[in-house]
């Protein structure tokens, strides 16, 4: 069994909303055969909470307005550290980078096979790394305090 094309249309829609959003390391999975709840995980992840939020806001505004999708739940507002959007055909999971990093969503799905996104959504591969080594950068540039 492989996903749908209504889920690769919700995945790719999405994807291409998360990378407009400067989401990092935009990654997709059919999970069809594994699961039988869903078809396919989108994982996204972002250096703060606010970039979460605004990642999340702006997939769903755009499932909603491009496909006429409304996720049956949504998980993880209060916080803001790991949204997850249930589509049903999707599960979208935006998750804060060291939430990422931590849970390493990718190693529990990495038999599955991974969906083809949009070029704006695979150019965000490798960025929460690159993000990471531009504010160690900046930390070890600050004056340490004293004068």
């Amino acid at each position: 069994m492989t996903a749908t094309d209504r889920s690769l249309e919700l995945i790719h829609t999405a994807a291409q909303a998360a990378a407009d959003k400067l989401a990092h390391d935009v990654i997709a999975y059919d999970v069809s055969d594994v699961l039988s709840i869903t078809d396919a995980f989108l994982l996204a992840s972002a250096p703060n909470d606010r970039q979460v939020r605004a990642i999340v806001d702006e997939i769903e505004e755009r499932l909603q307005k491009e496909l006429g999708a409304k996720p049956v739940r949504r998980e993880g507002d209060r916080e803001s550290r790991w949204i997850l959007l249930d589509y049903v055909d999707i599960v979208v999971h935006v998750q804060h980078s060291e939430e990422r990093v931590f849970y390493a969503l990718e190693r529990l799905w990495k038999d599955c096979p991974r969906l083809e996104l949009p070029a704006e959504a695979e150019a965000t591969r490798g960025k929460a790394e690159e993000h990471a080594k531009l504010q160690a950068a900046e930390v070890d540039q600050e004056p340490d305090g004293e004068w």
